[in-house]
């Protein structure tokens, strides 16, 4: 997972959310920055006392009372997801939650899942929230080995608490080897399953790189994703 620098944004944040975060509001405002969230986040994060990784005990603190005005709540929401991870010898591969053999995998802090990091990106970014990087860094042991899944379900969580759910996904795997086509419909099907998805809002595709760069060469991976979310009436 990539770590990225904070924007500095005033981005509406739901009544919900901001109770969920320990987040106070002045009556005459009617928004907080995003440096504000990502603060929370981080300070719930590290005060967990969890030994084992959760998407409850990561970043989840208790409901509180809040005097907050409702933010306006948008009909739908847009996000875009990117994510690359090395190829290296010795490595698990996995990808949307199965392993697929290979004899190479994804270098990384966590289980390397390229796909669902992507995934749990484009809802963040949905949602006008912190990235993946911010919220689950990767210079934290905790998440040290860390199934993808725990990431994903944080963030559809964070979906449902902010009032939306998925309207339609659609992601695009960049590889040169192996072939994913014999796998395509258990990573639909499992994500599918993380995400709480008709299969028929759900969509993946699988590219090759040409033999180009690093893609190309079979020295990384990486994936697109975008999300349509939808007000909950």
């Amino acid at each position: 997972m990539a770590m990225a620098t904070s924007a500095h944004y005033t981005t509406p944040i739901p009544n919900k959310i901001l109770s969920k975060l320990h987040l106070q509001q002045k009556p005459s405002s009617a928004c907080f920055t995003r440096n504000s969230l990502f603060l929370s986040l981080k300070s719930t994060a590290r005060n967990s006392s969890s030994s084992a990784p959760s998407a409850t005990s990561a970043v989840e603190a208790e409901t509180q009372n809040s005097s907050v005005t409702p933010a306006k709540l948008l009909p739908f929401r847009v996000g875009h997801g990117f994510d690359l991870h090395r190829l290296e010898p010795g490595y698990p591969l996995i990808i949307g939650g199965i392993n697929i053999p290979h004899d190479r995998g994804c270098e990384a802090h966590s289980d390397g899942d390229v796909l669902l990091h992507c995934v749990v990106d484009a809802i963040l970014g949905a949602l006008g929230l912190p990235d993946i990087g911010q919220i689950f860094p990767d210079n934290d042991p905790k998440w040290k080995g860390a199934a993808s899944s725990v990431f994903i379900k944080e963030a559809v969580r964070l979906m449902h608490e902010a009032g939306y759910e998925l309207g339609n996904l659609d992601a695009t795997l960049i590889l040169q080897r192996p072939k994913v086509s014999p796998h395509k419909e258990a990573i639909r099907a499992n994500l599918c399953e993380l995400l709480g998805a008709d299969p028929s809002a759900v969509n993946l595709k699988a590219k090759t790189h040409e033999k180009v760069d690093s893609l190309g060469e079979n020295r990384s991976i990486a994936a697109h994703t975008v999300v349509l979310l939808t007000r909950k009436y």
